[in-house]
C-alpha cells in the first residue's frame, strides 16, 4: 500500500496555496451553454438521471464519458477538490487510458486572457502561467512531491446522445505520474457539480476485501435522484461567518456537525468545541471522499486513542506509525483486536450516526500490521476533522446541493 495516498485530497488542498492561506476559494462561474441537452428544473438545475459503478481501492475511481464522441476517462471522485482534470496525450498513438483532444469536436483550450488565468486573483489558488502558445497553463505538486500540470480547457461530458453537459472548465494534464484524473466535487464554482449544475449526487462505498486486497470491489455512483434516498437520514451543511474562516477554514468543503464519538457503546468525554470551528477556523468537520482515512484534531484524537489503549493497549504496536499518520496499530490477529475495541460510532446532529463495525475498524497496511483507520490531523499539518472514505464503507452518502444537506443510509454497496 502506498502511504502517500493517505494524503490524496489534502495534497490537492494545500500544495498549491500560499502558506498563510491554505484554503480554497470560489472561481467565477463558467457560463452555461443554452444548448445543453438536459432539461432544467425551476432552480435552473439540470435533470440528471445517471448512475454507474466505480472501483474502490484507496479512492473512488469512476469512469466517465468525456468529449464528442465520448472517450471514457478514469477519475477519482473527490468531494474535497475543486478543479477536475483528465489525463491528456497528444502523441500518436496515445496511451489507451489518456484523452486525445484531437479526436473530440467539442474540445477547446483556454487562452491566456481568460479571467481565471490571471495571477494573484483571490478566488483561484492553483498557479497559472501563459505558455509559449498563449494558452493557460497550470501546475501543482502533490504532497508526495510528484507534479501534475497541463492546460486549462473546456470540454463536454457526454453521458448519452441526449444527455450532454455544456462545455466545462477542467485541466488537461500532460505531465502527471498518476493513472487517473480528478473529478472535483466540492462547493467551489469551478467544481464539476457547480459548473454542470448538478442538484445532488451520491455514492455507496463497498466493503474492502479483507482476504485479498488485490481485488478492488465495485460501488455505485448517482448523478441526480437516488431511488434509495427515501431511507436516508439527513443533516444540514453548516456555514460560518467569513471572519471565522481564516486561516484554517475551507469554505468550499462539505462541513457537517459532528457532536460526539462512541467506542464500544461508551461516549467519550470530548468537548463539542473540538468539532466546531473556532475564530481561526480550526475544528471544522468535513466529509471527504478523496481522503482515505479519518483524521481528528488533538482534543478528539487524544480521547479516542486513550480509550483504544484502555481496551487493547496490550496488543498495541508501540513506536509505530503507518505513513507517519496512523499510530493505533497492532500485530497479530485483527479479528481479536477488533473484538476488544468493538464498534466505533461517529455521532452527528439530528441523531444521525456513522457506525463502523468491529470487523471494519482495522485496515491491513501490510506486513501483518493492522491499524485503526483514524489518525491525528496534526500529522497532516491541518486543523480540521476529516471523515474519510474508509469510514464510509457500506454506506450511502448523498450530497443534496439543492437543499444544502448530506444524507446517509445503510446499504450493501458491493456491486
Amino acid at each position: 500500500m502506498d502511504s502517500s495516498l493517505i494524503f490524496f485530497t489534502l495534497s490537492l488542498f494545500f500544495a498549491s496555496l500560499p502558506p498563510t492561506l491554505q484554503q480554497k476559494f470560489p472561481i467565477t462561474r463558467a457560463p452555461v451553454s443554452k444548448s445543453g441537452a438536459f432539461s432544467k428544473n425551476a432552480a435552473g438545475e439540470f435533470d440528471y438521471k445517471y448512475h454507474s459503478s466505480f472501483k474502490y481501492s484507496m479512492a473512488l475511481i469512476v469512469s466517465l464519458p468525456i468529449g464528442t464522441p465520448p472517450q471514457t476517462q478514469k477519475m477519482v471522485l473527490d468531494t474535497g477538490s475543486q478543479l477536475s482534470w483528465i489525463q491528456c496525450n497528444r502523441k500518436s498513438p496515445p496511451p489507451t487510458t489518456a484523452f486525445d483532444p484531437s479526436l473530440s469536436s467539442s474540445f477547446s483550450e483556454l487562452p491566456c486572457n481568460h479571467p481565471i488565468c490571471k495571477p494573484q486573483i483571490p478566488d483561484f489558488t492553483i498557479p497559472t502561467t501563459c505558455d509559449q502558445n498563449r494558452l493557460c497553463h497550470y501546475s501543482y505538486f502533490y504532497a508526495d512531491g510528484t507534479l501534475a500540470e497541463g492546460n486549462l480547457v473546456r470540454e463536454k461530458f457526454t453521458f448519452s446522445p441526449s444527455r450532454v453537459t455544456p462545455p466545462l472548465i477542467l485541466g488537461c494534464a500532460t505531465n502527471s505520474a498518476d493513472a487517473e484524473g480528478i473529478l472535483g466535487m466540492n462547493l467551489g464554482r469551478l467544481s464539476f457539480v457547480s459548473q454542470a449544475k448538478v442538484p445532488r449526487f451520491s455514492y455507496c462505498v463497498p466493503a474492502r476485501n479483507t482476504q485479498d486486497k488485490t481485488i478492488n470491489p465495485t460501488g455505485t455512483f448517482f448523478l441526480g435522484l437516488n431511488p434509495n434516498s427515501r431511507n436516508f437520514k439527513y443533516i444540514n451543511l453548516l456555514s460560518f461567518p467569513e471572519a471565522q474562516r481564516k486561516p484554517n477554514f475551507d469554505p468550499l468543503a462539505y462541513t457537517i456537525g459532528l457532536v460526539g464519538i462512541r467506542i464500544s457503546g461508551k461516549k467519550l468525554n470530548i468537548s463539542t468545541a473540538a468539532f466546531h470551528p473556532d475564530a481561526g477556523g480550526s475544528g471544522q468537520t468535513m466529509i471527504d471522499s478523496g481522503t482515505q482515512y479519518t483524521f481528528l484534531v488533538d482534543a478528539a484524537y487524544d480521547k479516542v486513542r486513550e480509550e483504544v489503549v484502555r481496551l487493547a493497549g496490550a496488543k498495541l504496536k508501540k513506536g509505530y506509525a503507518f505513513g507517519g499518520a496512523l499510530d493505533m496499530c497492532f500485530d497479530g490477529n485483527a479479528a481479536e483486536v477488533g473484538q476488544l475495541i468493538g464498534q466505533i460510532a461517529l455521532e452527528f446532529e439530528n441523531g444521525v450516526e456513522i457506525v463502523i463495525d468491529k470487523e471494519r475498524n482495522l485496515d491491513d497496511v501490510g506486513g501483518g500490521v493492522h491499524c485503526i483507520g483514524i489518525g491525528r490531523s496534526e500529522s497532516l499539518g491541518v486543523a480540521s476533522n476529516i471523515i474519510g472514505n474508509f469510514q464510509q464503507q457500506n454506506l450511502w452518502v448523498e450530497f443534496d446541493l439543492s437543499n444544502r444537506r448530506v444524507g446517509f443510509g445503510q446499504g450493501n454497496c458491493s456491486g
